[in-house]
């Protein structure tokens, strides 16, 4: 049997990884070892490891990482931390294979810890540019660790190889998140009103922003922006809180301010992936920042204002709009999305990320790959430069 050990530090990659984790848990040739750390353990941030149990997964490790502060020096030792309590999971579990998925901060600590015991890595999501953030650099520095990738197109394969990596390394498999489209239950309006607590009628627009962190000095002014459209475009509200990122406390506070002076306007520390996607069925629109407008959006067909760098660079469909951080061209994206002309226009709408059919291959691929030296040592491929020899 062997051993899929999978780091899980958020609500964000958490429903990446849900139809992954349910197909490891029906192989019989597999055996799961969850590893659960960062924001899903603070109470902060929703305590999201209780969705985990819900969902009946046994959590083999807690990794307590996270400090308090969300100043660059708070994130740097929380890394640093990070990097010292993954590699104590890593010393007594025997594992096989590590998965890992995309671009935080905790992400890059596990894989760091990793290094040092020879056991081959898969990530999901490399390829992917994010250019206002330090993810980018994470994203490609835990790609140039691993030695499988899973990424959602055929234009991040072309970067992944372009990086070093070898072609047959790198499987396109689509983003796994869109399976939970195909294997979750959406709920009814009604249960979805119920689950969440807030009035749908008239459609809410769903806001979720998140620090841009190479520019994390100007978050309280990038905040103050948006909240100023969403007062003038006038439409009920319903937030969810940002990632653990630089400064997010800052995004935390003035959200909670804005609600509490607006009966329109809620906030939800954590839906759970089952009504989070039920809700993009009944949004009038997304604000934001989030790789979910990016990603999940255009399979509901749901018109998305993009705001900022946070998200620069990424593919996505022509549900997106988008917008600089400045309060006029918000407004102005905010008005065009909730056009009903507009909304009508994206029927029949492709997702560039797949159609729900990537946990198997992800899957397949987890169990039938060697795990020899061939996998383990990788060789830089040099790919053929234009116009030379």
């Amino acid at each position: 049997m062997r051993t899929i050990g999978v780091v899980s530090v958020g609500r964000s990659d958490y429903s990446y990884y849900l139809p992954i984790l349910r197909r490891i848990q029906a192989e019989p040739e597999l055996r799961l070892c969850l590893i659960v750390g960062g924001m899903h353990l603070s109470p902060e941030f929703g305590l999201t490891v209780k969705e985990i149990e819900v969902d009946g997964f046994l959590i083999n490790e807690r990794v307590e990482m996270l400090l308090s502060s969300d100043t660059p020096e708070g994130i740097a030792k929380s890394i640093g931390l990070g990097v010292i309590s993954f590699g104590q999971v890593f010393a007594h579990q025997r594992l096989d294979l590590l998965l890992l998925l995309g671009d935080r901060f905790e992400m890059l600590a596990a894989a760091t810890a990793m290094l040092p015991f020879a056991i081959p890595m898969a990530h999901i999501a490399g390829g992917e540019a994010t250019e206002g953030l330090i993810d980018e650099a994470i994203r490609h520095s835990i790609t140039k660790m691993s030695h499988l990738h899973f990424v959602s197109t055929a234009r991040y394969r072309e970067r992944v190889v372009q990086m070093g990596e070898e072609p047959w390394r790198v499987i396109v498999s689509g983003a796994p998140s869109l399976d939970n489209l195909r294997e979750i239950p959406l709920l009814s309006f009604d249960e979805t009103e119920r689950r969440i607590g807030v009035t749908l009628k008239p459609a809410p627009v769903l806001v979720t922003f998140h620090p841009v962190t190479l520019e994390y000095g100007d978050t309280s002014v990038h905040i103050t922006e948006l909240l100023a459209a969403l007062d003038d475009a006038s439409l009920p509200v319903l937030f969810t809180y940002p990632n653990a990122d630089t400064q997010g406390r800052i995004i935390i506070q003035q959200i909670d301010r804005y609600v509490s002076a607006r009966n329109a306007s809620h906030v939800v520390t954590n839906l759970g992936t089952q009504a989070y996607y039920s809700l993009l069925r009944y949004a009038a629109a997304m604000v934001g920042n989030s790789s979910s407008g990016i990603i999940e959006a255009a399979s509901f067909e749901l018109p998305v204002v993009n705001v900022g760098n946070r998200q620069k660079g990424r593919a996505h469909g022509r549900n997106v709009l988008d917008v600089p951080c400045e309060r006029a061209a918000i407004v102005s994206g905010i008005r065009k999305a909730v056009d009903p002309e507009f909304r009508r226009s994206l029927a029949g709408l492709q997702n560039p990320y797949g159609n729900g059919s990537a946990a198997e291959k992800i899957v397949q691929v987890l169990r039938q790959t060697p795990l020899d030296r061939n996998l383990l040592v990788k060789t830089f491929y040099d790919m053929p430069l234009a116009g030379v020899g």
